[in-house]
C-alpha cells in the first residue's frame, strides 16, 4: 500500500532561531551601520572615526554612549569573525567597514528599517517605532508596521514585552539572556526606555536625519585632517 509524503509542518514559535545575542556595543554598531547605510550612502561604508561618531551620537540613539575607539575597534573585529560586519579597503589608506545585518538577520526593506531603529534605541512602543523606521524606509500605517512585525515574529527577531492594542511596547530578540529579563522587567514595571507618547513630528525627524548626516561628515572631514597631518609631518 503506498503512502503519501509526509509535508513538513511550518515551525512553531518555540523551534524559530533568532541570531545569536549581540553585547550592547555590537548592536550599537550594527544598528548605526544599518542607519548610515540607507541616511548617508555617500559617506558609507564607515571609517573607524564615523563610526565611533555614529555609535555616540546623541539623536536617534537611546541609551547615548560614550564608546572608545578601542572599545569599538575591538567589537569590530569579533563582529568580522561572526560574519555580521566586513572591512572594505578602497583607494584610500583608511580602512571602512560596512554591515552584514541583512544577510545576518535575514531581513531586507521595511523589516530591515524597524530592526534598524529597535538596535539603536531598544524597546519602544508601534507608534513611534513606526515613525521612527519610516526616515528609512516608508511604512504608511501601524497595519503595515503589523505585518512587518509578524514576519518579523516568524524569524525569532522580536518580542512583545506588552500585550497587543494600545501603546503596546516591542523589542529586538539580540539580547543576552540577562539583559533580555531586565528589558522585561522594565516594561513590567510600566517605565519602559521609550515610553508611549506621540509620534515625532515630520520635521523633527527631519531634524534628527540632518544632525546625523553632519555628524558623519565632521567624522570624515577629521579623518581626512589626520591624513594630511601624516602626510605632511
Amino acid at each position: 500500500m503506498s503512502t503519501e509524503p509526509q509535508q513538513p509542518h511550518p515551525p512553531s514559535p518555540s523551534e524559530v532561531q533568532s541570531p545569536a545575542p549581540l553585547s550592547a556595543i555590537e548592536r550599537r554598531i550594527l544598528g548605526v551601520l544599518m542607519e548610515k547605510a540607507r541616511t548617508t550612502p555617500d559617506s558609507y561604508p564607515l571609517t573607524l572615526n564615523a563610526l565611533v561618531t555614529g555609535c555616540n551620537q546623541k539623536t536617534s540613539r537611546n541609551p547615548v554612549m560614550q564608546l572608545s575607539e578601542d572599545e569599538v575597534h575591538d567589537a569590530l573585529m569579533d563582529m568580522k569573525q561572526k560574519g555580521i560586519v566586513a572591512e572594505v579597503h578602497g583607494a584610500g589608506r583608511v580602512p571602512k567597514f560596512r554591515h552584514l545585518g541583512y544577510d545576518y538577520l535575514n531581513v531586507k526593506g521595511s523589516e530591515a528599517a524597524v530592526m534598524t531603529e529597535l538596535l539603536l534605541r531598544g524597546e519602544q512602543t508601534l507608534g513611534d517605532l513606526r515613525s521612527r523606521a519610516s526616515r528609512l524606509d516608508p511604512i504608511p500605517d501601524l497595519a503595515a508596521l503589523e505585518g512587518i512585525l509578524q514576519n518579523l515574529k516568524a524569524k525569532g527577531l522580536i518580542v512583545e514585552l506588552t500585550p497587543p492594542g494600545r501603546g503596546q511596547v516591542i523589542t529586538h530578540n539580540l539580547y543576552p539572556a540577562d539583559e533580555l529579563e531586565e528589558v522585561r522587567a522594565r516594561a513590567a514595571q510600566g517605565i519602559a526606555t521609550a515610553p508611549a507618547s506621540r509620534a515625532p513630528s515630520p520635521v523633527a525627524t527631519q531634524l534628527e536625519a540632518l544632525q546625523a548626516e553632519v555628524a558623519a561628515l565632521c567624522a570624515e572631514l577629521d579623518a581626512l585632517k589626520k591624513r594630511v597631518e601624516i602626510l605632511e609631518s
